[in-house]
């Protein structure tokens, strides 16, 4: 019932997203024509360039387009299956934890969670790494039943496909496997030091393969990798998506004193910045605040208090014992990885945080469980007590700061939430059937405000790079929206007219995504994503057009009118653009500056 409720909602109206981000739905196209394209998750199919992340996920888009064709539902729809098997996998490693009841929840509060309600049906990549962490912690739970060396090594596949779908991203789960693991598999110490090495050297099959082939294959003959500085994946891996990222000397990072000068730092202030995004600052309080506290706030307090309540009554229990060991696993995975989204100086959007929603779900679930068999204890009543009125106070509160929408609905979580608090206080040790009917109350007061916000996410169309949980709301700079370009029909026509290997050359991957999305063409995307990959230099650029493969090079206009494109994005491929501006004609083709590079002046 619960996989099948799932399925509906997040099937529901997918298309309402249409082609969600641009640049990774150009990406899926690419890949549904272009099996090289496919491959190495190229943005167009001819291969000119990568997105800036691994391919795991654009294989499975690319494939389903190339079975059904590339549509808006070909693309989303595997998206929406993800979360399915994410739930599935949930429920199964946390039944066998604590059993299916408590699996049952798990699922639950993890369909039920706003960012997955929002991720699970767009197109970036951050669906196929949760999947794939996910797991990576069911095949942790088997291998800790009786020290399965194999199970284990599984968890290391996912992980090393995980990471081929976001890179470290996907490994926040990593520690906190082979640390429970050591700590706690019913072998001794030297068989459980075999079997993590067996499972890290799982990890670096699954995913050095990839690497070793961009290593392999011939740079003049695949696209360049999107991100890096001289056409390496390692160097995407460590830098541009790594610890740049996380150190915040990621070159989109800009503000105040930043490099580009204040005419590109004005620009992108005017559009809402970077690094704030989603009305958030770096710190502790990140996960609670702005955006991120709609998106996975919900139930951080109370998996924090469960994963300290469960430790305290399992504290005299074997080394063995499954349960710690299953609170170690998820309560591990929420608090690593939070602690990392929590301190990212560089570039943060608010839905990163879907990496943590089955650990926030299954440390719960957990929890719950475990006071709920105690109840009869002091202990447990308190326990059970706190975790409701914990979350149900937090969810009056999160709401509160959206007052304005369905204000009613605060106050009936508050109020439900006392009622089943004081209920389960009175009964708990007692009455049975009094204390099932609370803790059913507590359930559906603590699941309210997600839930009311995830259904409203599921309305709501959404576009861009910067996607946002629950109701429609104004949007609040580059954010939420991330700048995507507006469709000129003129342009379309043109490009679609041509023969060429590129129909066109543009600055930057979104815009040449949203072009190739509008004509059908592949368009060469000067830069990659930020503008700054030193890929095409002006003489590979000259080679291209002298060969007749790019028929017309296209300059946006910024939100100021200014031709030029928008603040920064050229900056690094000002040769190219003087270049062709002295050596071929120009034609305003709608709001755009058209070159027609078949002919000199």
């Amino acid at each position: 019932m619960l996989l099948v409720a799932t399925t509906v909602m997040y099937l529901w109206n997918i298309t309402v997203n249409g082609m969600g981000n641009q640049f990774y739905a150009g990406a899926a196209q690419a890949g549904s024509k272009n099996w090289e394209a496919l491959l190495f998750g190229s943005l167009d199919s001819a291969n000119f360039i990568t997105v800036d992340k691994p391919p795991v996920s654009q294989w499975v888009m690319g494939l389903s387009g190339q079975l059904f064709g590339f549509s808006s539902a070909s693309m989303l729809v595997p998206e929406a299956l993800m979360a399915v098997a994410t739930v599935w996998l949930l429920y199964s490693a946390i039944a066998r934890i604590c059993g299916p009841k408590a699996g049952l929840l798990a699922g639950a509060a993890l369909a039920l969670t706003p960012v997955a309600a929002l991720m699970f049906r767009f197109n970036n990549p951050d669906a196929a790494m949760v999947l794939l962490m996910t797991a990576s912690a069911y095949c942790t739970v088997r291998a800790l039943e009786r020290a399965g060396g194999k199970w284990l090594a599984w968890a290391g596949v996912a992980l090393g496909f995980a990471f081929l779908a976001k890179m470290l991203e996907g490994l926040m789960i990593a520690p906190a496997v082979g640390l429970v693991y050591l700590i706690a598999a019913p072998t001794p110490l030297r068989r459980r030091l075999l079997h993590v090495l067996g499972a890290a050297a799982a990890f670096v099959v699954s995913a050095g393969w990839f690497v070793l082939l961009t290593l392999a294959w011939p740079s003049a003959s695949r696209p360049y990798i999107a991100g890096s500085t001289d056409d390496n994946f390692m160097n995407l891996v460590l830098g541009y998506n790594g610890f740049a990222r996380v150190l915040g000397h990621n070159h989109m990072n800009f503000g105040p004193g930043d490099p580009l000068g204040n005419s590109a730092g004005d620009g992108l202030r005017h559009l809402g910045g970077f690094g704030g995004m989603g009305n958030q600052k770096e710190g502790l309080g990140r996960l609670f605040a702005g955006e991120f506290g709609f998106e996975i706030g919900w139930l951080i307090p109370a998996a924090l208090l469960s994963l300290v309540l469960v430790l305290i009554a399992r504290g005299r229990a074997p080394r063995t014992d499954p349960v710690r060991a299953g609170v170690l696993l998820f309560g591990g995975w929420l608090v690593i990885d939070g602690v990392v989204l929590s301190y990212m100086k560089g570039m943060v959007h608010p839905y990163y945080c879907l990496s943590l929603a089955p650990a926030v779900a299954g440390t719960v679930a957990i929890g719950a469980q475990q006071m709920w068999i105690r109840r009869q204890s002091r202990f447990g009543r308190v326990g059970l007590m706190g975790l409701i009125a914990v979350t149900g106070v937090w969810s009056w509160w999160v709401l509160g700061r959206n007052g304005d929408w369905l204000p009613a609905l605060r106050w009936t979580v508050l109020v439900v939430t006392v009622l089943a608090a004081v209920a389960l206080a009175l009964s708990a040790a007692r009455r049975r059937r009094v204390a099932v009917a609370a803790a059913a109350m507590g359930v559906v007061a603590v699941l309210a405000g997600p839930t009311a916000y995830a259904v409203a996410t599921l309305g709501v169309p959404h576009h861009g790079g910067g996607p946002t949980v629950g109701p429609a709301r104004a949007a609040t700079g580059f954010g939420a929206g991330f700048v995507e370009s507006k469709d000129n029909s003129k342009l379309d026509t043109l490009l679609r007219a041509t023969s060429t290997r590129w129909s066109a050359a543009i600055s930057g991957s979104s815009a040449a995504a949203a072009l190739e999305l509008s004509t059908g063409t592949a368009v060469m995307a000067i830069g990659g994503f930020t503008g700054t990959d030193p890929a095409p230099t002006l003489g590979q650029f000259k080679a291209d057009v002298a060969a007749g493969q790019v028929a017309y090079y296209i300059v946006e206009r910024d939100w100021r009118g200014r031709a030029g494109g928008w603040p920064g994005i050229n900056r690094n491929h000002t040769g190219i653009t003087d270049w062709v501006s002295a050596t071929f004609p120009l034609t305003q083709v709608g709001d755009d500056d058209v070159y027609d590079l078949s002919r000199a002046k």
